[in-house]
Formats: structure tokens, sequence, C-alpha cells
């Protein structure tokens, strides 16, 4: 399969998309035609496990790959798991689910992809010829970050360094990158907020001087972001495994619609369900649920981006987001991928902070999402609500989707199809907030939290988070938006 760039100037294969991240013109990869998953085919993922419905899925679009080898590399990521499922559907009532994504390494649901993105990328970089060292660059919000650490820690022929705003992710997160083992990997905070660090690392990627310089020095650039398809691709997969869950636990029949609700910063998630749907899933409605920074409720209600207004930082801080980077591949998709509107419309959001799309795309955008935003004191309520009612815990950033979720089925009674919550981080993520919405209390240390939050909930406190206290702190260094890549060439001379 080929993909060509949002912004219309290059056409590469899956293995060339996965190991450039990026295209020459700035614009994202996508695939060139949507492969499809009949009834038949979905009839006979029924019996497989997560590690072979998610290889399925994946090469459909990176056919270039060895099919054995690409089941076997997803077994070998999702067997680093805790729960043996990788992505647990659990049963709430009789039409409300919640998607478990936070089992892995890390806690969170970008696990699910970058457990497996350094064998795509590698074996990506082989079938390309790739001799060169890769740098992969990380701008996060909080989760990515240590998820791509984790999955490229001490990998053959890869370096990876992580940019995250220094006041703007948990404490939890920032411990979780700051103490990062592995002699290729490197972090740095950074004086401003995410939208700045996706900017900077954007700008690195498609400056030809930087590319120039680290190539004479043996180097080329690739992104673990979900900009870089080989991040997004395998998100697809567990929309997939959660109808089919839905459909071998006799929960519905085959063909039945189902909705999804996401919590949604950088739109990469909800991206995904969007190209499950168009993969032929039988997805009704894509439930955006974002936080106090509700650009993207305001996009899907009137049409406008509209990046010029106050920033927040809340307590979801993955989602403190403005400029949503995977939009891009959606409105590639309504535009009737049209690559001269993109660039105009990307062009203008740069020069002047905004745009507009047509009326016949907003209503296009209307028909398929439903948009919705859950403010500080709606997260607390919900996370208090929730677990009074059914005993379940749930991290911030789902109890935005939860919300979302809720107000559309009170919204639109007439659409009975069953709702699944995508559960994208564990509450000991963020303990402390966590513990404050259910219990009332206010406890400033991360790991008394932590403990007060497992004898309050019962819930089962991950490995990798009961180890972080006792790990030493490797990281500490703090640089200005505009000094990213002196920090990079810093990293890569100190390795030489």
């Amino acid at each position: 399969m080929k993909f060509i760039s949002t912004r219309g100037g290059e056409t590469v294969t899956g293995a060339q998309a996965i190991a450039h991240g990026i295209a020459k013109d700035g614009g994202l990869f996508v695939p060139e035609t949507f492969p499809s998953v009949s009834e038949e085919e979905m009839e006979k993922m029924l019996s497989m496990d997560y590690a072979e419905r998610a290889a399925t899925v994946l090469h459909k679009y990176l056919d270039e790959y060895d099919f054995e080898e690409l089941k076997e590399a997803c077994k070998k990521a999702y067997a680093q798991f805790e729960e043996g499922d990788a992505a647990p559907l659990v049963k709430i009532d009789s039409s409300l689910y919640m998607l478990e994504l936070f089992h892995g390494p890390t806690c969170a649901f970008k696990d699910m992809a970058l457990t497996l993105l350094p064998y795509l990328l590698r074996k990506g970089c082989d079938i390309c010829g790739i001799k060169e060292e890769v740098l992969i660059l990380v701008a996060t919000s909080g989760d990515t970050g240590k998820a791509a650490l984790e999955g490229f820690k001490d990998a053959n022929g890869i370096k990876i360094m992580v940019f995250y705003p220094n006041e703007g992710v948990s404490k939890m997160q920032k411990l979780q990158m700051a103490t990062q083992e592995g002699s290729n990997v490197n972090v740095v905070a950074v004086r401003s907020n995410f939208d700045d660090c996706q900017s900077a690392v954007k700008k690195i990627f498609t400056s030809e001087a930087c590319k120039e310089e680290l190539l004479k020095k043996g180097i080329i650039l690739s992104s673990a972001n979900s900009i870089n398809f080989g991040r997004l691709a395998p998100q697809i997969a567990y929309y997939f495994s959660a109808y089919l869950d839905l459909v071998s636990s006799d929960q519905i029949k085959m063909g039945d619609p189902v909705n999804f609700a996401v919590p949604t910063g950088n739109f990469g998630n909800i991206l995904a369900a969007y190209y499950a749907k168009r993969m032929g899933l039988p997805i009704g409605k894509l439930i955006c649920a974002s936080n106090k920074n509700n650009i993207l409720t305001d996009f899907i209600k009137t049409g406008v981006y509209d990046k010029r207004r106050e920033f927040y930082k809340t307590m979801s801080p993955s989602m403190d987001i403005l400029i949503s980077s995977n939009l891009e591949r959606l409105l590639f998709e309504i535009a009737d991928r049209n690559p001269v509107r993109i660039k105009m419309r990307m062009e203008k959001l740069a020069t002047d902070g905004v745009y507009e799309i047509y009326d016949e795309e907003k209503e296009m955008i209307r028909s398929l999402f439903y948009g919705d935003f859950c403010g500080e004191d709606e997260t607390v309520e919900t996370i208090y609500e929730f677990f009074e009612e059914y005993q379940y815990p749930m991290d911030t950033h789902t109890a935005c989707a939860m919300y979302a979720a809720g107000n559309y089925m009170a919204e639109e009674k007439d659409d009975t199809a069953p709702m699944v919550v995508v559960s994208t981080a564990s509450p000991y993520k963020f303990p402390q907030d966590v513990m404050y919405a259910i219990t009332g209390n206010d406890i400033k240390d991360s790991f008394k939290a932590i403990k007060h939050l497992n004898i309050a909930t019962a819930m089962k406190v991950p490995k990798s988070l009961s180890k972080l206290r006792d790990k030493a702190v490797r990281f500490t260094t703090v640089a200005d938006k505009d000094k990213l890549y002196a920090e990079v060439l810093k990293f890569i001379d100190a390795k030489k």
C-alpha cells in the first residue's frame, strides 16, 4: 500500500512513512486508500487473541511487512502487559462498557502502540535500506513521552529524545520520564506549554538545514508521536478488538452499531476509531471528549478552529492541547482529499491562528462526531459519582470521556447503541486528583496518595508505579522553547 501527504507533496510506501514520520512538505502521511475488513474476516478474528487481531488489522496497511513476523512482534509487545489481555473490555451495565488501555508498561494507552513501534520503525528502516542511526524526537503532554522512552530504551541503532512542558504534566508523569533507564535516551523539560514543544519539534523535522547537519553526523530523524503513521496504526486495532469482544460475549450481533467515547487531545486516538469505521467496523457515533481546553468541542459544533484563546493547565494534562495535529488527517478526508485546501488551512492556522471549514464539511463532521467538554469541577464530580455507583475508579482523562458520553446518551435517547468509553490511563498515574475526587482528601505526596487510593478502591497498583519511588532521577535539564535544537545537538555530540 502507498501513502500520500495531506499537503500533496509526496507518495511513499508504508515502511517509508514510518521511517520518516512526517512528509517533507510538513504534511502527515495517510493511506492512499482505506483497506476494508469484511464481516467474514471479522468472524475469523473472533477466536483470535489480541496480538493476532492487531497483526491482522495492521497488515492491511503494512503489506510489505511479513505477516508472521508482524504477528510475532505483536505477541512480544503485548506480552509486556500485566493483565494477559492487552485491551480488556469491562461491562459496567447493560449498555455501558469500559475499554481499559492502561495495563502496559507505563500505565497509559500510548503503550498499545509504543511497545510495537520499535519493531515497526527498525523493520521499516531495514526495508528502506536506511543504514543511518535514527533519532526519534518526541513532544509529549505527559503519556507519550514515557511510553516512547520505555519502548525504545536500548534499542539497536536508535536514540530517543523527549521534550515535555515543565509545568504541564503531573508529578507522576514527570517522575516517570526523569527516572527513565537506557543508554540511548534523553529527556528535556521546556519552559512553555505542549503546543510550543510540538511546534518546535515539527520545525526541526521540516528544516532542511537541521536535517542536513544531522545527516552529516550519521543521523536521520523520525517521530514517535501520533503524527507518525506507525504510532497511529496500532491504535486502530483495539477498536476492532473491543467490538469483537462485544460480539463474542453475546452483547451484540455482528453488524450492530457501537458508539465510542474518547478523551481527546492531539486527536490521534479518536482518529484511529474513525479509520476503523472507514475500514468497515460498524461504529455509530464517535464522542470527542475534551477538557477545559475545549477547542475541539467548539470546532465540531461551529466548524471554526480558533487557537486564539486562553490555555488552561488542568488535572487531565495529556489533553492540555490547542493544536490537535491529527485533525489534519480528518480534514483531508472531509475535504475530499484536497491537499491544496489542507495546506491553505494549515498556513492560516500558523499565521492567523484560525480557519473555518465549508458548510458541507461541517455537516459531515457533525454526522460522524459529537463534541463535548468537561470542566475541572465536572471531572471531580464524574469520578466521585461513578465510583459511588459502580465502585469503579477512573482517571481524570477517562472521566472527561464518561461525562461527554453521559451527556450524549441524555440528549440522544433514540440512539440505543452500546457505549464504549475508552479508558486511557490508570487512576494511579494521577493519584492525588483521583483520591481527592473520591474521598475529598487533598494529599500532597504522590506515593502516599497511591497508598491511600489503593486502600479506598482495592484496585491493584501497577508494578511500574510502585517501584518508581526508589528510582534515581537522571534528567533535570530545563530549556527554552527556541533552544531545543541546541539540546538535540548536545545529546548527539555527547553520545559520539
